[in-house]
């Protein structure tokens, strides 16, 4: 049964309840009034007994079923319930973005330890939270966000399949980034500085990266299937939206297209150690570092050690000025400094926005084309 109190130099009312665990706690109802001190405090208890109820419901089921069919009802572990669930992902998602998931449960397992061979009725909102903290000393915001949209996606399943009565992901909330970007383009002087100190595969990875706007992850991934000669075209289906985009080849990276070596098997990387190190990996990471290496060595970001220390690669990473991203600042800022039309550099690069899509139903060819080649060619 819920009390109220109120503290001394306080005006408002205390609520004093009972948690699950029988520990007996106080909340500020935030008002002075007692009859709305009342009802909420009411509310707060309810809700403590319904998170009670919920884990008891586990208990009876579990004995009704062995009641009636003399066996016991088997029961799912988290960790025996992500390894089916990945099973079950895997013919539901890319092959990059399970892999992000295996990253992101593993991160999980790791930290609850031994209660990971528990029952997952018993993983509460708090262990979601507590894990949210621990990452949060250890990576940015955004990936600690990441793998909390992720868990939510995992115990919503759960939830289902009938494992638990409430989702215990789904009231944790994202952390807000520490930082607004200071993400900026790169000026023709400095790209020519990075491509000469890029090896083979990195400078024509940013060749593709500029003269197409796409994410790092996309251009690793890109095959011969891809680019399309007879039309000049490279088409891809975005990693991040989904998005399916065809850009005209400018003059610049048809040339640097024509020296490579190409493929008569449609499958084959354009970049084959890119595409290994992405594949094995599933996520971006290592060849974002790489990219950094190439920047440092080209005097444009300090270099960043390889140890496991907080302030090396494995610490939290902050939002650098310059980045294999900032090509896609890189390529917009170029063809709006040409004069192109906003909607048309929008298609190009892939932002989505609802504004310009009432505006604008398609973008030919022939106007992309015309955006493409406003760009300059970095490699005279």
């Amino acid at each position: 049964m819920p009390t109220l109190r109120k503290k001394e130099n306080c005006k408002n009312w205390f609520a004093c309840y009972t948690l699950p665990n029988g520990r007996r706690v106080q909340r500020s109802t935030g008002t002075s009034i007692r009859k709305e001190a009342e009802k909420l405090a009411n509310e707060f208890e309810q809700a403590t007994q319904k998170a009670r109820t919920a884990r008891q419901a586990q208990r009876v089921i579990r004995d009704i079923y062995a009641e009636l069919t003399g066996e016991a009802l088997k029961v799912r572990t988290l960790k025996d319930f992500i390894d089916s669930w990945l099973k079950r992902k895997k013919g539901e998602v890319s092959g990059l973005t399970l892999k992000a998931y295996k990253s992101h449960t593993d991160r999980l397992l790791i930290f609850l330890a031994e209660k990971a061979n528990k029952e997952i009725a018993y993983i509460s909102t708090n262990d979601i939270l507590s894990f949210r903290s621990a990452e949060a000393e250890r990576v940015s915001a955004r990936t600690v966000n990441n793998s909390i949209k992720s868990l939510r996606i995992v115990f919503e399943d759960a939830r289902r399949d009938g494992l638990i009565a409430e989702n215990p992901a789904k009231e944790v909330k994202i952390l807000k980034s520490r930082a607004v970007s200071v993400r900026r383009a790169f000026t023709v002087d400095e790209l020519k500085a990075v491509l000469a100190v890029a090896n083979n595969e990195w400078k024509s990875m940013i060749l593709f990266g500029l003269y197409t706007g796409q994410r790092l992850q996309d251009i690793a991934i890109l095959t011969w299937e891809n680019v399309d000669i007879e039309s000049n075209e490279v088409r891809l289906r975005t990693s991040k939206t989904g998005r399916t985009v065809a850009i005209p080849i400018s003059q610049p990276l048809a040339e640097h297209i024509q020296k490579l070596p190409s493929s008569d098997i449609p499958s084959t990387p354009i970049h084959p150690q890119a595409f290994a190190r992405l594949s094995s990996a599933g996520k971006s990471g290592t060849l974002s570092n790489q990219f950094a290496d190439i920047l440092a060595g080209a005097g444009l970001r300090e270099k960043k050690t390889h140890a496991k220390s907080a302030s090396g690669r494995s610490g939290r990473h902050e939002t650098q000025p310059l980045s294999f991203h900032s090509l896609r600042h890189t390529a917009t800022t170029m063809m709006k400094n040409a004069g192109i039309s906003p909607a048309i550099v929008q298609d190009i690069i892939g932002h989505e926005s609802a504004e310009i899509s009432r505006l604008y139903t398609h973008i030919d060819s022939v106007a992309k084309k015309t955006a493409i080649d406003a760009m300059p060619n970095i490699l005279k």
